[in-house]
């Protein structure tokens, strides 16, 4: 074999083994790269547990009873028989201020002279001048008679004077010339209830028609809802008492002298068990309640529950040591008890307090 032969053997025997050796070390690379895949493990996945909302917090319950009136019913085991209701106080009967222009300024634009009159109106109302506000109500109502929004707020001028029968004059010609407010119905109901109380009248029905149809215009009114029921107790018609109680606790489950009020009407119906439910809840709302225990207690006496009707009358006292039917309540159970110095020294503190026993 000639010498380039040989030669050309060799690098065909080197490229051999060459391209040999490569693939091994290829070979090799790529099992240590599959063992390192399969050495690499799935990344374990945490779900954090989900947070439990905190419960909500009961919103703080805030009362606002209005002025309070003795009701009765008849019972044949003592003088305890007084229970109180809720009505409204005429300081409650505030008429919306629409607008507060500045009366130069209505002046210098040539505004109608009975506009400015009423505005001036409202500012002597405002101020709590009612004479000099039912002046300029007066003089504005003298250059436009058919303003029903003069009536209204002389209206209530008079009411704050505590005038109503021309209180119930004037809303009447308002409800003339506009009839679709329903305020309007529910002062005039007012007004006439109040005429009805002073005057011994039976004009307490005029009330309830008023009562009635502003809740026919708006069927939410809460403050219409709340007359018409005392309206309805002084009828003694204790269901439709119970009935308005109901609408008007949907409406304000937080009103402390309804479920006073609803307690007072089963009282009056003598189902004490539902009378007590209700003052219950009165004071679960209102704890300060005074007038609340003073019923409860008498609910207890009637179902001969002494010592209950003994601590809420002692609870009540706490809370106003002035009032007088409490210790008049009291010392007849502490005469019933035997305890008869004690009763004594509270049916004095009664009489001197003007209680009546």
């Amino acid at each position: 074999m000639s010498r380039q032969g040989i030669i050309l053997l060799i690098a065909v025997i080197s490229a051999v083994i060459l391209i040999t050796v490569l693939c091994g070390i290829l070979f090799t690379c790529k099992k240590e790269e599959v063992a390192q895949v399969e050495q690499i493990e799935e990344p374990e996945i945490t779900v954090e547990a989900e947070e439990e909302e905190p419960p909500l917090e009961e919103p703080e319950i805030i009362s606002q009873p209005r002025v309070s009136h003795q009701v009765s019913r008849p019972s044949s085991l003592s003088g305890l028989n007084r229970l109180r209701g809720m009505g409204v106080l005429v300081s409650e009967i505030d008429p919306v201020n629409f607008e507060n222009p500045d009366l130069d300024v209505l002046k210098q634009m040539g505004a109608d002279p009975y506009l400015i009159s009423y505005f001036a109106g409202e500012k002597f109302y405002r101020n709590s001048d009612y004479d000099r506000a039912i002046l300029e109500y007066t003089a504005s109502l003298n250059r436009y008679s058919e303003f029903p929004q003069g009536y209204i707020s002389r209206g209530n001028a008079w009411m704050k004077k505590r005038e109503f029968s021309r209180a119930v004059d004037d809303y009447t010609q308002a409800i003339k010339l506009d009839g679709k407010k329903a305020e309007v119905y529910n002062y005039r109901g007012f007004a006439r209830a109040e005429l009805s109380a002073r005057n011994k009248l039976n004009g307490m029905n005029l009330a309830i028609e008023d009562y009635t149809r502003a809740i026919s215009i708006n069927q939410k009114y809460v403050d219409a809802l709340i007359n018409r029921s005392y309206a309805y107790y002084q009828t003694g018609d204790f269901t439709r008492v119970i009935e308005d109680c109901d609408r008007i606790i949907a409406l304000e489950p937080a009103n402390a002298v309804i479920w006073n009020r609803r307690g007072s009407a089963w009282y009056a119906k003598e189902d004490d068990d539902k009378a007590i439910a209700d003052f219950s809840q009165a004071i679960k709302l209102k704890s300060d309640y005074a007038t609340a225990w003073h019923n409860r207690a008498n609910a207890w006496y009637n179902k001969r529950e002494l010592d209950k009707a003994l601590a809420d009358l002692n609870r009540c006292l706490a809370i106003n040591p002035s009032f007088a039917d409490a210790y008049a309540s009291r010392g007849k159970i502490f005469q019933l008890m035997g305890n008869n110095e004690s009763a004594a020294a509270d049916f004095d503190s009664a009489q001197r307090l003007g209680g009546k026993f």
